[in-house]
């Protein structure tokens, strides 16, 4: 299966331009709430119409605004798991299943589906019950069901697990990965969770603002983000302004910093990952006075200035408790190699 999306819709002071591309993969679409994505979905799903734009499914056109093709939600054979779920509150779990499978003409073989997903995600014994008798887990299996029941080509996934707790987040993404890993097709997962996204998904595309600003596999997204969206998107919290200086070097401006780089020549700001900062000298290595020391779970942040630098923004350093108990200081020595920092465009 194959999924192709290039569209524009106005939406007044939002214009969402989306282009990309899809195979037999988990494509995530990574941003911040009200950067297009869930509209994004919508359209391919049938539930919004582009202003202009081609979307093609499978090798099959759904909506191409030159040629005047805008196939109904039912005739695109789109799977969506909406946010909420969208269960219908005046069905039962039986009822809302057997909707799903309402393509299918011959009654047996529409019973036959409807007692396979209800196997396969262990609802028997939920037939009878409202939605609003399930749990956020329970909610979300049935959704699927229902999905799945009716055999969809490419299957879209719309944050899906934003209304749950972490423990039961962590168990259905397990449970979802099967699915997933089952379905063997394309799917388009929308989330602004980077850390689900890397787990769930094998390519990412980065958006901001209505657009695409990086796509690839999700290694190398993560590694160079390209843009500074992606890489506050992607996790960094060390950002900064940079300024080129005459001998080749750059400034890290709110840092206080000079260091050599890759430069390009393109980029507008520096990033660094915090546990991508290393101990004691080397390249581009300072010594920095502790400003504050945070106590996480299982690590410490430290929040550090260089010294003779007292106007700069700390600079942030994560790393593991046994470590820092070593190192624990007033001062530190740390390098920012120059492999690990992020050249990144506006």
């Amino acid at each position: 299966m194959s999924l192709s999306v290039e569209i524009e819709k106005n939406l007044g002071s939002f214009h969402l331009r989306a282009a990309f591309e899809a195979g037999d993969e988990t494509l995530a679409l990574l941003g911040a709430s009200g950067c297009g994505k869930s509209m994004t979905l919508k359209c391919i799903a049938g539930v919004e119409r582009p202003d202009r734009g081609r979307i093609v499914v499978d090798g099959r056109t759904v909506f191409d605004s030159e040629q005047g093709i805008d196939l109904s939600p039912q005739q695109r054979r789109v799977g969506v798991v909406f946010q909420n779920y969208a269960l219908f509150p005046n069905m039962t779990v039986l009822q809302n299943l057997r909707c799903g499978a309402r393509r299918e003409e011959d009654k047996k073989k529409r019973e036959r589906a409807v007692r396979q997903v209800l196997e396969r995600f262990g609802l028997q014994e939920l037939t009878g019950r409202y939605p609003h008798q399930l749990s956020g887990g329970q909610q979300q299996r049935v959704a699927l069901a229902r999905v799945l029941v009716s055999d969809p080509q490419i299957l879209l996934l719309d944050e899906p697990f934003s209304a749950l707790d972490s423990h039961l987040r962590f168990r259905l993404e397990v449970e979802m990965r099967e699915v997933i890993r089952q379905f063997g097709k394309t799917v388009l997962l929308v989330s602004h969770d980077r850390d689900e996204v890397f787990r769930m998904a094998r390519s990412i595309a980065v958006m901001d603002n209505g657009r695409i600003h990086r796509a690839g596999p999700r290694e190398e997204v993560f590694a160079q983000p390209g843009t500074r969206a992606g890489a506050v998107l992607t996790g960094c919290k060390n950002i900064s302004p940079l300024e080129r200086l005459l001998d080749g070097r750059v400034r890290a401006v709110d840092w206080g910093m000079e260091l050599e780089v890759n430069d390009d020549g393109r980029a507008q700001y520096l990033g660094i990952r915090m546990h991508d900062i290393r101990p004691g000298g080397g390249e581009n290595s300072f010594l920095c006075r502790v400003v504050e020391e945070i106590e996480n779970p299982f690590s410490y942040t430290l929040m550090l200035r260089p010294l003779g630098q007292e106007d700069a923004r700390p600079i942030g350093w994560e790393l593991d408790k046994e470590r820092w108990r070593q190192l624990r200081g007033e001062q530190v020595e740390i390098s920012l190699p120059r492999a690990s920092i992020l050249l990144l465009e506006d």
